[in-house]
């Protein structure tokens, strides 16, 4: 898109060719005086770098750093990575949430083997055939490991450029994603591309925030239309965000008689797939098989009829009669990017008739000396942590 089709079409002048060589040796100045240490910037070498931008995807900084390094560790090259369990995948992620990434990296490094011989490809088409790399991760690998003269944008240097130019574009409407890509190709320094898009991220992560932002103290102030005009508040434009699907869920804490706990492995599709959590009912299943509409609000125990309904679910999918507990031993609220969870813990006691064995292929007993050797997403740490708050194991 040239610069009269983005005046013409989006109302975004912009800057002569010397204003923008400007623009560049500014950014880099300063990149090269105040860039953040960070230890995927010690190399160049394109599966890690690979590995740093997915984890830094809606993951902050402070926390993908030990991640990265315990990461590399466990899978040193894309043939370990190619060649890993998925559940040793899922242990070495566990915490970071959002696990297709993990899923997509382990079949995108299985893809670098088979199609690339092993050896990471070295231009954006190729980039952009893998697994869960999209045109910004492309951008990122392709500029800094390969020097490819692409921008690397994402809601960080749409922010940038939405103020520079005073952008009235929705950063969150996809189709808009094309202007923002437009912009940053004419600025994009062609010498020092990788560096250019890093300043940049740093920029916006450290500076032109989206909170807390005080446009005086960026080195881009004298270029930054919205400061000139003292407009910066009304950029960027952005929709308000649907709030999360609100779900309820009891989980359900058994312990037969060698203090092991019931685990149940969650189905290989879906939210935490292929992970553990103890039982969870949503209650939006009671209605499903004829049971009364459950509302769960800062309940503190549940009534005979309540009970019943559980103990009646547990027997049917997990062969196990059970004695309900009451009273609840504590709540958990976890939201993901679409849905709320509020979670009850309910416990339970094994009927002395149970037979524990006969439990769903895809359940297991499970000490808790051995949850290390599981994955479990967050929520279900959180539940782990709210039952011992409760009670010891």
């Amino acid at each position: 898109m040239d610069k009269q089709q983005l005046k013409d079409d989006y109302g975004v002048e912009l800057w002569d060719q010397d204003r923008i060589q400007a623009f560049r040796e500014t950014v880099l100045s300063w990149y090269d005086a105040h860039k953040r240490e960070l230890p995927w910037r010690e190399t160049r070498d394109p599966y890690k770098i690979w590995i740093s931008e997915i984890m830094l995807q809606q993951t902050q900084v402070k926390t993908v750093i030990p991640y990265y390094k315990r990461f590399l560790e466990a899978f040193p090259t894309v043939e370990d990575l190619a060649d890993a369990y998925e559940d040793d995948l899922l242990k070495v992620w566990e915490g970071l949430g959002y696990y297709s990434r993990a899923r997509n990296m382990h079949t995108a490094a299985q893809q670098i083997v088979q199609e690339f011989g092993g050896v990471f490809p070295s231009n954006m088409k190729g980039l952009k055939s893998l697994r869960g790399i999209g045109p910004y991760t492309a951008g990122a690998i392709g500029s800094i490991c390969f020097g490819l003269v692409e921008p690397a944008v994402d809601g960080n240097l749409m922010r940038v450029i939405a103020r520079l130019f005073e952008v009235d574009l929705d950063v969150k409407q996809a189709k808009n994603r094309k202007v923002f890509q437009a912009i940053a190709e004419h600025l994009i320094d062609p010498d020092r591309p990788g560096d250019f898009n890093q300043a940049l991220m740093d920029i916006g992560a450290t500076i032109c925030t989206s909170k807390n932002y005080h446009p005086e103290r960026s080195p881009l102030k004298e270029f930054n239309s919205s400061y000139v005009n003292e407009t910066w508040e009304y950029y960027p434009v952005t929709s308000k965000n649907k709030p999360p699907t609100p779900y309820t869920y009891l989980a359900i804490i058994v312990r037969d008689a060698e203090r092991q706990y019931l685990m149940e492995k969650r189905p290989n599709e879906g939210l935490l797939s292929n992970m553990w959590t103890y039982p969870l009912i949503d209650v939006k299943d009671l209605d499903e098989t004829g049971w009364r509409a459950v509302q769960l609000t800062a309940i503190e125990h549940l009534d005979d009829e309540m009970s019943g309904q559980v103990e009646h679910i547990m027997a049917d999918r997990y062969n196990l009669p059970l004695t309900i507990r009451p009273q609840v031993d504590g709540d958990v609220v976890h939201v993901f990017s679409h849905q709320k969870w509020t979670l009850y813990l309910i416990v339970a006691d094994l009927q002395v008739e149970a037979v524990t064995d006969n439990i769903p292929d895809n359940c297991q007993w499970i000490a808790p000396d051995e949850f290390s050797q599981y994955t479990f997403p967050v929520v279900q740490q959180k539940l782990v942590t709210a039952y011992r708050e409760q009670t010891l194991f």
